[in-house]
């Protein structure tokens, strides 16, 4: 009888460095190691990205890319891309609304991984666990701040986002995303309220169901 093999548990410091997770697979021989993120899930309009990545290389100033200025999330962006292998999966507003944020959320997950180019041996997800994954898998919380190759996943989604938003802001000027990167800001909520919602936004979504009613109400009195 052939018996799974199961690597001895580790204790992995929070404060050990953002490469003590991979150095903790790597010494049982499991790599290599991919994480997995997505940018735009808070966000009432635009798509969900989310990207897996495979780090060759060890690289320098990785985090949360949301504690990143654009400028340095750029220069990273352009660093993860030749020293790893990546997956991205771009999943549309109307699909969110026909399905769910949640659920488009684990299969992106699990698409990013597919698209690798190489099979992971193990993955780290960022917040909660994904089931269906095609190899053993740990939710670390907040991993995007604490493993290298989540918060590579997490630059890599994030600037993809952004420029899909930005280029979204030529197409539709009057909502502002170059700026808001389709998020609720009071300025967001000005422009829903006064032009209604465009074809990009999440109709399921609170404000914008709001601020498709109000622009309806102002239309008919008008």
């Amino acid at each position: 009888m052939t018996v799974a093999f199961r690597p001895r548990p580790s204790v992995v410091r929070r404060d050990s460095g953002l490469y003590a997770y991979e150095r903790a697979l790597a010494r049982r021989g499991l790599t290599p190691i991919a994480g997995v993120d997505e940018a735009g899930r808070g966000a009432c309009a635009g798509p969900l990205v989310v990207a897996a990545v495979i780090l060759r290389k060890q690289i320098d100033g990785l985090s949360d890319s949301k504690l990143l200025s654009p400028a340095v999330r750029e220069q990273l962006y352009a660093q993860i891309l030749p020293v790893s292998h990546v997956g991205i999966v771009i999943i549309p507003p109307g699909e969110i609304d026909a399905k769910g944020l949640h659920k488009c959320n684990i299969s992106g997950m699990r698409r990013a991984v597919a698209q690798l180019p190489c099979d992971p041996e193990y993955i780290l997800t960022d917040g909660f666990p994904v089931p269906g994954l095609p190899a053993p898998s740990l939710a670390v919380w907040k991993g995007d701040q604490v493993a290298a190759c989540v918060a590579a996943a997490s630059i890599v989604a994030k600037v993809t986002r952004d420029r899909l938003m930005v280029a979204l802001d030529e197409r539709f000027p009057q909502y502002g995303f170059a700026e808001h990167k389709g998020y609720v800001t009071p300025g967001h909520r000005l422009a829903l309220e006064t032009h209604g919602p465009c074809p990009d936004h999440r109709y399921s979504f609170v404000t914008v169901a709001r601020g498709m009613g109000e622009n309806e109400m102002g239309a008919g009195v008008a």
